[in-house]
Parts: C-alpha cells; structure tokens; sequence
C-alpha cells in the first residue's frame, strides 16, 4: 500500500538529546514519520505534568483537537473530564496524550469526518509514545479504546475482553523493554522504571456512539473507578 511506502517512522524525528517533555513536544511539531501531517492542520501531542501519576492513552487527535494543538478538547475530551470527576479522580495528577498524534479524516463537503488510524500510523507514531513514556513516571495507565490498546499491548489485545482489569506496567507490554528503563539524569544514566499498572477501557467517543449512551458512561465510570480505587491503595 501507498501509505506503507509514506511511514518511515517517527524515529528519525526524536532528538536523541531530549531531556524533557517540551522538547519532545516542539520536536513532534516537525513529524513527517507518516502521511497524515500533510493533511493535518499540526502535531497534536500530550499534555499534562511530568509527574503525574495517571496517564491516559486514547486514538488520535479529532477535529477540534486539531485545531487547537490539544488532546482531549473535544466533546470526547468533555466526556472524558467528567467521568473522571465522577469516578473520584484528581484531575491534577492526569497526562493525556495519543497513540497517533495527527488527526486522520476524509472530507465529505466541508466537513471532516475521523477515520481510524491504520497499523501502520500506529507503528509510525509509536516511538513518541515510548519517548513520552521514558519521561513519565505513572503509578497507572489507561488505555482508551482499542488502537491505543493495539500501539501499547498489541493487536491480539482485546480491550472487550479485559477492560476494567489492572494488569502490571510495563510488562503487559508488547514490548515491555521499550518501557523498562528511563534516565534519571542529562548525562544518560538510566535505571529500571518503576513498577506501574495499566487498565483498559473504552474511548470516551464510544459513548458518544452508543445507542444507549447511559449504559455505555456508567460502564466507563466503573472502569475509572477500579483505577481511582488503585491510586488510592
């Protein structure tokens, strides 16, 4: 396929000397690892402190998002926010990001209608991913809906399956050696990452789709429940 032949990866566009996620941030606004930034209107990356200690992994960025160079703005975003708030998490302590961080979409007149991102957007996208991840320390993360459980776990994970499950970060990993050490300083030294648990559940846009949306929020809210229980162990 065409696009295949487009995705080199992000690679080659991460700075080996980054130290911090600004500069990872500015360095992703110049991605070309797939076709989709020439569509896009920019990288929409991950925003959030460092030290947070809930990081949550959805698809990719939608329309508003791409418009305003955030995550989670849009009416997913709000959906988000408030299942949050009502399962009893402390919005402080959250980084959002996206396993694929420019908006994929086919136009139908004026109006610009997502499209799921394909494998290998996926692949492509992947290394911000673990580069975002290496300056990270998480107590827990979410996985949002299916691509972002396919970029982190794999594409045999079933988040039907296992949603609402903690599982043990980062060897739950496809490749938990991606994840297993950060640097602890400029000079590269490295150590072993703290051990951390990852939940999965579906993507707040889900709900929005659902024919019965009140099923589908409670059953996301209880999701977020076992993790709030988990923060607070």
């Amino acid at each position: 396929m065409a696009e295949q032949i487009d995705a080199p990866g992000a690679q080659q566009f991460i700075p080996p000397q980054a130290d911090t996620l600004d500069q990872l941030r500015a360095a992703a606004a110049g991605c070309q690892g797939c076709e989709l930034y020439r569509d896009a209107s920019q990288t929409v990356f991950g925003r959030g402190d460092e030290s947070a200690r809930l990081v949550f992994v959805g698809e990719q960025p939608g329309d508003m998002e791409d418009h305003k160079g955030l995550p989670f703005v849009g009416p997913a975003g709000r959906l988000l926010r408030k299942a949050v708030d009502d399962a009893g998490i402390d919005p402080g302590h959250l980084y959002l990001t996206n396993a694929v961080k420019h908006f994929r979409f086919e136009l139908r007149g004026r109006r610009r209608i997502h499209q799921t991102p394909d494998r290998v957007h996926i692949t492509a996208c992947r290394p911000w991913l673990v580069a975002e991840f290496s300056r990270l320390r998480p107590e827990l993360v979410v996985v949002l809906g299916a691509t972002a459980a396919k970029a982190l776990l794999g594409p045999s994970f079933r988040v039907t399956r296992q949603r609402g499950e903690l599982l043990p970060w980062p060897a739950s990993a496809q490749r938990p050696e991606d994840f297993a050490r950060v640097p602890v300083d400029s000079a590269g030294k490295v150590a072993d990452a703290p051990a951390a648990r990852l939940l999965a559940t579906i993507h707040p846009s889900a709900v929005l789709r659902a024919d019965d949306q009140n099923t589908a929020y409670e059953g996301l809210v209880a999701d977020l429940t076992v993790a709030a229980r988990a923060l607070a162990a």
